[in-house]
C-alpha cells in the first residue's frame, strides 16, 4: 500500500526489472550455488561440490552446472538429486544487495514518482529476492512477478505491463521501464507507448545481448541509475 505521504495517483511511474537491473544476478547465482553446496556437504558429504559449481559458473557455464559438477566428483547425477539441488537453489534465502547506484536512486526519488517492479523467473525465487532487497520499505508500491500467471506471462508478454497500467489507472505515456535484457524486456512496453531505458551494468549476464529486432531496442542506454533522470 502507498504511504500517506505519497499521492494515490502519481505523476509518473518508474518500473524496474529486478535481475541485473537493481542488483547483480551473478550474486544471486553464487548465493544459490553456495546454498546447494552446503546442502550437499551436510547430506551427502560432498565438500567440494559448492566450490566446483562456483568455479564452473565463473568460467562461463550457464547450464548443467549441477549435473556436470556431480559427474566431475564421480557422484551419480540422478534426476532426483539434481531436482533436489535445484529446489535448494531456488528456495534458499538470497545473500544479495542492491547495487550502490540503485540504492541511491531509490532513496532520492520524489513524491510524484511511483516505483514498481516487473520481473521474470520462478515465483518463489523472485519473491525471496524482493524480500532480501527490502524493496517495499524502499518505496516500491507494486511488484509483479510474471510467473504468478505461468511461464506464458513471462516477457515479452505484455500481461504484467497491462496489469500495472490498470493498477495505477494511468496510460503508457506516464510509464518508464528500466531493464537490462534487450532480447525480451522492451518489446511489450514499447508497444504500449512506455519510455524504455536499458542499463548495461558491468558484471551483468546480458551485457553483450542484442535485440532480435531493431524496434525492440530501448530508447536510451545507461550504465548507472545515477544518470537515469
Amino acid at each position: 500500500m502507498p504511504s500517506s505521504s505519497e499521492p494515490r495517483t502519481p505523476e509518473r511511474v518508474i518500473v524496474f526489472d529486478l535481475d541485473d537491473t537493481l542488483y547483480l544476478e551473478r550474486d544471486y547465482v553464487i548465493s544459490g550455488l553456495a546454498a546447494a553446496g552446503d546442502w550437499a556437504h551436510a547430506r551427502l558429504g560432498l565438500d567440494r561440490l559448492g566450490p566446483l559449481m562456483r568455479e564452473r559458473f565463473e568460467a562461463g557455464a550457464r547450464q548443467r552446472i549441477f549435473d556436470d559438477s556431480l559427474a566431475a566428483l564421480g557422484y551419480p547425477a540422478t534426476p532426483a538429486l539434481v531436482a533436489r539441488l535445484l529446489a535448494v537453489y531456488r528456495q534458499h534465502r538470497p545473500r544479495i544487495a542492491l547495487a550502490p547506484d540503485a540504492a541511491r536512486y531509490l532513496a532520492r526519488r520524489d513524491t510524484g514518482t511511483a516505483l514498481a517492479i516487473v520481473t521474470d523467473g520462478f515465483l518463489d525465487a523472485q519473491r525471496r529476492k524482493l524480500r532480501a532487497l527490502d524493496l517495499f520499505r524502499r518505496g516500491v508500491r507494486q511488484a509483479v512477478c510474471t510467473d504468478r500467471w505461468g511461464r506464458e506471462a513471462w516477457k515479452p508478454s505484455r500481461r504484467a505491463f497491462d496489469h500495472l497500467e490498470a493498477w495505477f489507472g494511468m496510460g503508457g505515456a506516464c510509464f518508464t521501464y528500466v531493464a537490462d535484457n534487450p532480447t525480451k524486456d522492451f518489446v511489450a512496453p514499447r508497444l504500449l507507448g512506455w519510455r524504455t531505458v536499458r542499463i548495461v551494468r558491468p558484471g551483468g549476464l546480458h551485457v553483450e545481448a542484442r535485440a532480435v529486432q531493431a524496434d525492440d531496442e530501448a530508447d536510451r542506454v545507461v550504465q548507472s541509475l545515477d544518470s537515469l533522470d
